[in-house]
């Protein structure tokens, strides 16, 4: 799986050996390794859990579609009573929740549920144990691309959490949960993470910054990752907490392939 910003040394190694298989990896994790990956190549993470806000982009373009068209229909509803500034709230949300509950199968139909107003608290398909196949992904591929687990003769870093489909039209955001192998400072992992590579950007842990540089309307077209609010959680000096958004069409998708095709070539 290639994101050469990441694991270079992955892919060399794999040129050496004459591989000739080059997959672009999961588009949620790679945007995730992309803000933090310096943390991983630092040996410093002993676990990680992310909870991921995935646009409706990652199902394709009819599930953009669909969003829109759904939002379009919820607002029809209840333009009239939006127009008088006099009418009741709670009406409005009654005309709402109303449509939303009885939306026709069409207008449900890539989907399967209603994601306008609300959100779809699973991705991919249902592997039988609890697990969407979006979650295992993140453990899966995570290590695949790192060079680590049970492929390369090594330890695996568990990685798990919850996927969670929004009504966001591009972009992936996660919410990160490290358990780390030793207490580091906060200055010192801000300055790995902006180190890292030549995209990612850390966000001062502000309202005022995080609201502005640190949602899918700001990152939306650009290369940029920015990795905001990091900070020490409750439970330990060794648990920190992170929020990184990523376009995940670009990183996520075109980019670790775009970049790899000129690896062999320049091969």
């Amino acid at each position: 799986i290639v994101l050469d910003p990441v694991n270079l040394p992955v892919i060399q190694n794999a040129l050496t050996k004459g591989g000739k298989n080059w997959i672009g990896g999961n588009c949620t994790v790679s945007c995730m390794l992309m803000g933090v990956g310096a943390l991983y190549k630092a040996g410093l993470v002993d676990w990680m859990t992310s909870m991921t806000y995935q646009a409706a982009s990652g199902g394709g373009a009819q599930h953009m579609r669909e969003l829109l068209t759904q939002f379009g229909t919820l607002n029809a509803e209840v333009r009239s009573l939006l127009d008088d500034p006099k009418s009741a709230i709670l009406e409005i949300d009654r005309k709402v929740l109303h449509k939303q509950q009885n939306l026709s199968a069409a207008e449900m139909a890539n989907f399967g549920a209603p994601l306008g107003g609300s959100l779809i608290p699973w991705i991919d398909k249902d592997l039988g144990d609890g697990m969407s196949k979006e979650e295992w992904k993140a453990g899966a591929e995570t290590n695949k691309i790192l060079g680590q687990g049970a492929g390369f003769g090594t330890a695996a870093t568990p990685v798990d959490g919850f996927c969670v489909r929004i009504g966001a039209m591009r972009c992936h955001s996660q919410a990160l949960t490290f358990k780390l192998r030793k207490d580091v400072p906060l200055a010192d992992i801000e300055a790995m993470i902006a180190a890292d590579n030549e995209w990612v950007r850390v966000v001062p842990n502000t309202r005022e910054a995080t609201v502005k540089d640190l949602t899918p309307v700001s990152v939306t077209g650009t290369m940029g990752i920015p990795v905001g609010r990091i900070r020490k959680l409750a439970m330990g000096p060794e648990y920190v907490g992170a929020f990184t958004v990523g376009d995940q069409l670009l990183w996520g998708a075109a980019e670790p392939l775009r970049r790899m095709l000129r690896i062999l070539l320049e091969a």
